[in-house]
């Protein structure tokens, strides 16, 4: 499985400051972070995948690190991946492990 490392260290270290539980799992050739078995965000390679509410899709895609996710060629629904200059900051990081957080909430 190829997927950054350091950043699978620096994700874990962002969610020690929720309340929440979350658990790992291998998933899209990565590893995912799910809430309550909802994906919130996982790494494929050196990407950070993240799942978003519909209603800020748009608003995210605006930005030049983030492009729909297309691993079975076609967009998928709510599924962004966001390119390394994204989430250079724990700052930056933080805001797409919330994006996957709401979203996963929002599905139970």
């Amino acid at each position: 499985m190829a997927f950054n490392e350091q950043l699978a260290m620096r994700i874990r270290e962002q969610l020690n400051l929720f309340p929440e539980d979350f658990t790992e799992k291998k998933m899209f050739g990565g590893l995912s972070f799910l809430y309550k078995g909802k994906m919130t965000v996982g790494i494929i390679k050196e990407d950070l995948a993240v799942r978003i509410i519909q209603s800020k899709m748009d608003i995210e895609l605006a930005k030049d690190s983030v492009r729909p996710m297309d691993f079975t060629k076609r967009p998928m629904k709510e599924f962004v991946y966001v390119s390394q200059d994204g989430f250079k900051t724990e700052t930056e990081l933080l805001h797409y492990i919330e994006l996957g957080l709401e979203h996963a909430k929002s599905k139970l």
